[in-house]
């Protein structure tokens, strides 16, 4: 490990994998995000939805590997499509969670007030759902790196998967064990990152 990193090739793949990890994240919570808080908001979206969502949620990120490549070719896109994959749906379930269950006496609080439909989602239906969402990004981010492995399976040269699968093809154990560690680290500075984000978002709690 410390070869690697007088060299600067493990910070090379470390930022390669960030790149695409953090990518796949944040368009993950960009479909994510309106799409729970619409279907947290409205029952009839999110019984339209579900059905689908169910159907799909299931299906391991790995077996979308060859439907990748096919829709993508072997370039950056397939590899973004998996993490965007793998991400989405904790995201979405959240975020569907968290809204759909705000208090009902809280709205009508809110009401009773003369607060505005916009003023009721923003101060009241967004903060509660705020600690849901945090949890959904964790697991989010939790499943990007999971993905990450299998989706520098397809035709990558960088990248701490990329590391760990060239480590395992010419049996260096300890460049697996290296590639490991180095996700375990990136993964646990950004859950402390977002779990600083959670309590600036929710000093009330």
């Amino acid at each position: 490990m410390a070869g690697m990193l007088a060299n600067g090739s493990l910070l090379t793949h470390t930022l390669a994998s960030l790149q695409r990890v953090l990518l796949g994240f944040l368009l993950a919570f960009s479909l994510a995000l309106p799409l729970g808080i619409a279907m947290g908001t409205w029952t009839w979206l999110r019984n339209a939805l579900s059905p689908l969502i169910e159907l799909i949620r299931p299906i391991p990120p790995i077996a979308v590997i060859p439907l990748a490549i096919l829709w993508f070719g072997i370039g950056e896109m397939s590899k973004l499509f998996i993490i965007v994959f793998g991400a989405l749906f904790p995201i979405l379930l959240n975020v569907i969670g968290g809204v759909s269950q705000t208090e009902v006496l809280h709205i009508k609080a809110a009401q009773s007030l003369g607060a505005s439909r916009f003023h009721i989602f923003y101060y009241v239906t967004l903060r509660a759902a705020i600690p849901n969402i945090v949890i959904g990004m964790r697991s989010g981010i939790s499943m990007a790196f999971i993905c990450l492995v299998g989706s520098e399976l397809i035709a990558a040269n960088a990248g701490l998967g990329f590391l760990i699968q060239e480590g395992r093809s010419l049996y260096k154990t300890d460049q697996v064990i290296v590639g490991m560690i180095a996700i375990g680290l990136v993964g646990l500075t950004i859950n402390r990152l977002l779990i600083a984000l959670e309590n600036q978002l929710i000093r009330w709690k």
